[in-house]
């Protein structure tokens, strides 16, 4: 007999919670041969829901050990409760305590997920419907409480005990070998932000003093010996929390951030409010075995852990279909730190590669879902290429679509009304809506439907009158099972490269906002007039719409392009399309048993971009890199032939390297350092060149 599969959870039947819960006190007294947790809640009907529902708590393979309401213990016919439920029959029509003790076995805890021990440490992961692990609970988002913690344990084996907030008071326990840890949480937060570590740690400790003047402690917890790989950590985070108040207006609110880096943790990384839990590939490096890229990551997802803060803690999502609010916004701004940190050209390339990769191959399958889909079995499996990279492109787009200040003023909008609840991405989109004073309702389009809009872009050029038209189209594929496809909004930063490579003024027949057209419906013309001479355009500039974008770009106005592009990426993309071209060819003719002639003009462009010494180093790295493997297959799309990918990659790899090697060995040479390893960006972005010639030379 099969087992009843689960319903699927619609955010069509979204309802308030019955009740509230609005102070939580939590006793835990750790034990290696078991854990007894003390829950101590304050609820109260919500007044904005019919009286006489019975209260329902979640739970998990949980054992009740005691409860009571309001100091006295309930007798049997007042709930009833089995591991994955507490059902309270006749709740009181008015705020009452309710106590709850569970028995627990962290140490059999192989989920991961709840409070489990690990290591010789107990440690606690809640996203998203861990908590009910640990006790019964309205474990929803939207229930948002203030959480004191009390821990207790034996001091030999978890001399360290942490959780989320500033800690109230410690101690040792009279007459034992035990002692004890009180922390406060001041800010309402959801059950799934809960955190507690305890175990025999190490730490790394420093400061930081906020944009009003405070003073906030800053502690990275990793097993004892590897405090020194700590320290990359511990600046990328004091980085990080100064970005925040630069580029959002965002300060720290605690008095102490801590991080905890365990080797057992099966999510990257935990954004638990004041207290974020890491797997410690993402904290630990050394120059002795890290990689650049590994310095990058750290650096990232210190960042992105950090910035939660604001965007999924102190504003969090209403439910799980918002997830994107907090993830895509925060993978938003992640980006923009490592942009500005680092080359705000190679981020966007890596940014858009990845999303090709992952989201857009997501897009296009059986797995394909809106950014804010209708309905999930299962979610955990919600967090998908399209929630955060999708989600955080949605983001970028909005920003180019109402212009910086714009989209500033929104962001602000957003904090001032939200801090402290539990918002939905309408409510998002109507603080830009009104900052900028713009319908945006269109624009929901873009969280409500999957696949990725394919644009076409034809140029015609009419040198006697001196015009430059292009006329756009849009289509968005269908999804099977899915309603037809609307056009969505899609903004196109585009400009107009004269034949000396300076932006020529856009004198546009359609409004044209800040440089960018924004294409609204399933077809539309721009016409620019006053264009003399052979002038390019250079479209979706910075990638500013996740869409596929086809132009009539003969190869003569992409090696153009490639060379003289005022747009970073665009200059990329550029050479990307036309290399991408090239190779397609020579993929047809090695499966016809022919022999491409090699593009002469194509070797020139990679080697003049290896000489340019005026290129930023890193973003050169990306200019002279050819389309991988993986990228040709895509745009083959079926019937790819891996052997004649390779054969026709490698044969223009084989070219390059012979007819280039004068430039790449000087450049080799030139790039060359006997100075210390340092992680910073300036250096990677040399290493990365000279790592690419060497490539090339081989």
């Amino acid at each position: 007999m099969r087992a009843e599969e689960p319903r699927p959870i619609r955010l069509a039947d979204y309802r308030p919670p019955d009740f509230l819960i609005d102070r939580v006190d939590l006793s835990f007294e750790l034990d290696p041969a078991g854990t007894r947790v003390v829950a101590k809640l304050a609820v109260r009907p919500n007044p904005v829901e019919r009286p006489g529902e019975p209260l329902v708590l979640d739970g998990d393979e949980l054992v009740l050990d005691a409860i009571s309401l309001d100091g006295e213990p309930l007798g049997d016919n007042s709930y009833a409760a089995d591991p994955q439920r507490l059902t309270l029959h006749a709740p009181p029509d008015r705020p009452f305590e309710l106590t709850i003790a569970t028995k627990l076995d962290p140490a059999a805890n192989t989920k991961l997920m709840g409070l489990y021990r690990t290591s010789g440490n107990w440690c606690t992961q809640c996203e998203a419907e861990g908590f009910r692990r640990i006790t019964y609970f309205l474990d929803r988002p939207d229930v948002l409480a203030i959480y004191t913690t009390r821990i207790e344990a034996p001091k030999d084996q978890a001399p360290v005990l942490l959780s989320n907030g500033n800690l109230v008071e410690a101690g040792p326990l009279p007459g034992t070998d035990r002692h004890f840890a009180v922390w406060h949480d001041p800010f309402p937060k959801p059950s799934y932000l809960f955190a507690l570590v305890a175990g025999d740690l190490g730490v790394v400790e420093d400061s930081f003093r906020t944009m009003s003047g405070r003073e906030v402690a800053l502690k990275i917890y990793v097993e004892h010996g590897k405090e020194p790989r700590a320290t990359y950590a511990m600046d990328a985070l004091k980085r990080s929390m100064r970005w925040d108040e630069t580029a959002f207006g965002r300060e720290y609110d605690l008095d102490i951030f801590m991080i905890v880096a365990v080797s057992d943790f099966n999510m990257g990384a935990m954004e638990n409010k004041g207290l974020n839990v890491f797997n410690d590939r993402y904290v630990l490096a050394s120059p002795h075995t890290a990689t650049d890229a590994d310095y990058a990551g750290i650096e990232a997802v210190i960042a992105h852990e950090y910035f939660h803060n604001w965007t999924g803690n102190r504003i969090t999502c209403r439910d799980w279909f918002q997830l994107c609010l907090k993830e895509g916004l925060t993978v938003f701004r992640d980006q923009e730190f490592s942009s500005d940190e680092r080359s705000r050209a190679v981020k966007r390339i890596a940014d858009v590669r990845l999303l090709r990769s992952a989201q857009f191959s997501e897009d296009s399958g059986p797995l394909a879902h809106p950014v804010r889909p209708q309905l999930y079995h299962e979610i955990n499996n919600f967090y998908t290429a399209t929630v955060y990279e999708k989600g955080a492109e949605i983001i970028r787009m909005l920003k180019v679509l109402i212009g910086a200040d714009a989209f500033r003023r929104g962001m602000d909008l957003y904090f001032e009304r939200h801090d402290g609840r539990a918002a939905t991405i309408e409510e998002f989109i109507a603080c830009f809506a009104d900052a900028a004073g713009r319908d945006l309702s269109q624009f929901m389009l873009w969280y409500e439907q999957a696949g990725t809009p394919e644009l076409e872009a034809t140029v015609t050029r009419d040198a006697g009158a001196k015009t430059l038209t292009i006329d756009f189209k849009q289509t968005v594929p269908p999804t099977p099972g899915q309603p037809a496809k609307v056009p969505m909004p899609i903004p196109v930063s585009l400009a107009l490269i004269g034949e000396d490579g300076t932006e020529l003024p856009l004198d546009a027949g359609a409004p044209i906002e800040n440089g960018v057209f924004t294409l609204a419906g399933p077809a539309d013309t721009v016409t620019f007039a006053g264009v003399g001479g052979h002038a390019v355009p250079s479209l979706l500039r910075g990638f500013s719409a996740p869409v596929k974008l086809k132009s009539n770009l003969d190869e003569a106005d992409l090696l153009f392009l490639a060379a003289r592009d005022t747009d970073p990426f665009g200059r990329w993309q550029a050479m990307q399309t036309y290399a991408t071209r090239y190779l397609l060819r020579a993929i047809a003719a090695v499966r016809a048993g022919d022999t491409l002639e090699p593009d002469e003009r194509l070797v020139e462009a990679i080697g003049a971009g290896f000489a340019d010494v005026a290129l930023e180093p890193a973003f050169a790295a990306q200019l002279v890199t050819l389309p991988s493997e993986a990228d040709l297959a895509r745009e083959l799309g079926t019937d790819v032939d891996p052997d004649a990918v390779r054969s026709a990659r490698e044969s223009l790899r084989t070219r390059l390297s012979a007819g280039l090697a004068p430039v790449l060995e000087r450049r080799w040479e030139q790039l060359a350092s006997k100075e210390p390893y340092s992680p910073d960006a300036a250096s990677a972005g040399r290493r990365a060149l000279r790592a690419a010639a060497l490539a090339r030379l081989c």
